[in-house]
């Protein structure tokens, strides 16, 4: 019988899920090998007997807590996609406030109706079996997942920082141009494809496992920065990290 797969939406923009749609050619040949029971952007119809489940947010409330557990339970491999997933994200710029500020300044006077708690990738909650990170998570990678487990093998990610990548690509340093890059220290996979798109490295696909931080404060000096400068970008995507600590 072929695998059962759920997709589920957490605290998000859902863009990974959007992007599981925007694989077209591939996603017909993934239908033939799984079936899909549960994925709400994409259908109506739903079921709670599957094998895989894809999570697609960050945890942000009591209730979330609750459903994820749940999943889990059913869940032979729980797979954290897309980087509010992976490492809690952009949502976890309001852990730098109390939770009281945070519904105030959405909801106002309706405060008092909703609740919300510090926010926390999936792995803070129940352990996960595969990452797939990334803003949004990348095709490629999902694909090469999938067949793993369809294979019964094991996928890893790269463990070499964004900056390979960026040579490979033959991309001037954005630290060349007088900005400032993440590059050195997030793991790569991406294709280095903000750097190619002539930006910088966001850091979303988080930290490469213990990375080079003295050459990152190497390269810091050199370009007149402060570890106080590379630890603000950080927060935009790996805030939970600096808070957890």
């Amino acid at each position: 019988m072929k695998p059962k797969i759920g997709f589920f939406d957490f605290t998000s923009c859902e863009g990974c899920q959007l992007e599981v749609l925007n694989f077209e050619g591939e996603l017909v040949e993934l239908l033939k090998l799984v079936d899909i029971v549960n994925f709400r952007e994409a259908m109506t119809e739903k079921s709670d007997d599957y094998d895989i489940a894809f999570i697609d947010g960050a945890i942000t409330t009591e209730a979330g807590i609750s459903r994820i557990k749940k999943i889990r339970k059913q869940a032979a491999v729980l797979i954290a996609m897309g980087t509010c997933a992976c490492l809690g994200g952009i949502n976890c710029l309001k852990n730098f406030r109390t939770m009281e500020e945070n519904l105030k300044i959405v909801y106002g006077d309706a405060a008092h109706y909703y609740d919300t708690i510090p926010a926390r990738p999936v792995d803070a909650v129940v352990p996960v079996d595969y990452y797939l990170p990334g803003c949004p998570m990348n095709k490629d990678e999902f694909i090469t997942l999938v067949k793993a487990l369809l294979l019964n093998k094991k996928a890893r990610l790269p463990n070499y920082p964004v900056c390979v990548e960026c040579k490979l690509a033959g991309n001037v340093c954005v630290f060349e141009k007088g900005e400032t890059c993440l590059g050195p220290v997030t793991r790569a996979g991406c294709k280095a494809i903000c750097v190619t798109s002539g930006r910088h490295c966001w850091g979303c696909r988080g930290l490469v496992n213990d990375p080079n931080i003295d050459s990152e404060k190497e390269i810091l000096q050199k370009h007149g920065l402060t570890t106080a400068d590379i630890l603000e970008r950080f927060r935009h995507f790996n805030g939970y990290l600096e808070v957890s600590k």
